[in-house]
């Protein structure tokens, strides 16, 4: 705790000091719990990504045997040509939003190759961009949570260090210029006698 002066300008920086901490913290402890809720729905987002990607591989567990036939289906054959991808921002907090994704296909001979790979394709592209969206989401989390720390530790600061440690200080300085005020009186009255005896 830093030393502070017994002065009346004192006080007032500290009055002034408790005002705007008291008048930030509703706002931090605001930011606090829009960061939670939007964390909580990133969350619940990725959770639904994930379920949705286990639909898709389940389906594909039934012919993926297929896979198998030498030569069909080769990973190059479907290529991410461009992320498409914006910004957004919450509670202050830059953040990456998924637009999408641009495929490449590799040409192939539609009379040499068998009809499944189209639906191969299509259903790597869903899982391509079920992926996609679920690291754009881990990235918009990871900034989230971190930026919720930051914000836990001022609504700490403020709510646990500053706001009672500059309420003591103020009831501190009140005390000792209470004190001074109650000595002056005290002295003056004894001077007062002092001269009302001297003039008799």
């Amino acid at each position: 705790m830093a030393k502070i002066k017994l002065t009346k300008n004192e006080l007032k920086k500290q009055k002034d000091e408790l005002k705007m901490y008291q008048r930030y913290l509703p706002t931090l402890m605001l930011k606090k719990q829009q960061l939670q809720a939007e964390i909580r729905t990133i969350e619940l987002r990725i959770k639904e990504l994930m379920q949705e990607k286990d639909r898709v591989d389940e389906g594909f567990k039934s012919w993926i045997g297929v896979f198998g036939e030498t030569g069909v289906f080769t990973p190059d054959m479907l290529r991410i040509t461009e992320l498409r991808a914006g910004r957004g921002n919450i509670a202050g907090v830059e953040i990456p939003v998924f637009e999408g994704a641009d495929f490449e296909l590799a040409s192939y001979d539609l009379a040499r190759i068998p009809l499944w790979v189209d639906t191969a394709i299509d259903r790597m592209k869903q899982v391509l961009l079920l992926d996609l969206e679920a690291q754009t989401l881990e990235e918009q989390r990871k900034r989230l949570d971190h930026e919720l720390r930051i914000t836990t530790q001022r609504v700490n600061l403020f709510e646990k260090i500053k706001i009672p440690e500059t309420k003591g200080n103020i009831k501190k300085i009140q005390v000792y210029l209470g004190d001074q005020q109650t000595s002056a009186v005290v002295r003056g009255k004894i001077a007062k006698r002092g001269m009302e005896r001297a003039a008799q």
